[in-house]
């Protein structure tokens, strides 16, 4: 079993110019708000690669994969979804390098690792949490689920707006 690991000193692992090293780690991971919904993150405590390169003058290159699954309401029928996804995140931390060669989770060498997950986790999310990819959604007008009611589900549709004058002409 793995131990649970919210932050890592980098300083510790005493890493020399060139060298890497491949850790696998626990990383706790809460709920997220995504465009106004709660979603659960499964599992809670996720498997995590961490890949550590120091890098010459000073710094580290920094890479962290893993996979999880979020649960929650799909953003079209509103049932259950469940996706997965797979996170590939890196970053470079290069003190003196300037702003795009700073890692904000890299502090005094100190690795902020539950707070890059969980931004990684929401970057790594499409712009719709869906049940699957082909979901039909709710009808506009009576709100059934399109998944469950198939093709033959129709409104008779209603009159233009823009005609309804013409509705008022007497012809004789």
């Amino acid at each position: 079993m793995l131990a649970r690991t919210d932050s890592l000193d980098l300083g510790r692992l005493r890493l020399t110019a060139g060298e890497g090293r491949r850790l696998e780690l626990e990383v706790a991971l809460q709920a997220l708000d995504f465009a106004g919904e709660s979603y659960v993150v499964t599992p809670a405590a996720v498997r995590a690669l961490l890949d550590i390169s120091r890098m010459t003058h000073d710094g580290y290159a920094l890479r962290l994969r893993f996979e999880v699954a979020v649960e929650g309401p799909c953003m079209r029928c509103l049932q259950a979804a469940r996706p997965g996804f797979r996170v590939d995140a890196r970053e470079v931390d290069r003190p003196g390098g300037g702003d795009e060669l700073c890692s904000p989770y890299v502090s005094d060498e100190e690795l902020d690792l539950h707070a890059w997950a969980r931004d990684a986790l929401a970057l790594a999310l499409p712009t719709q949490i869906v049940c699957r990819e082909d979901c039909a959604g709710l009808c506009p007008e009576c709100g059934t689920d399109l998944n469950e009611a198939g093709p033959e589900h129709a409104h008779e549709r209603s009159p233009d707006p823009r005609w309804a004058k013409l509705s008022e002409l007497k012809l004789e």
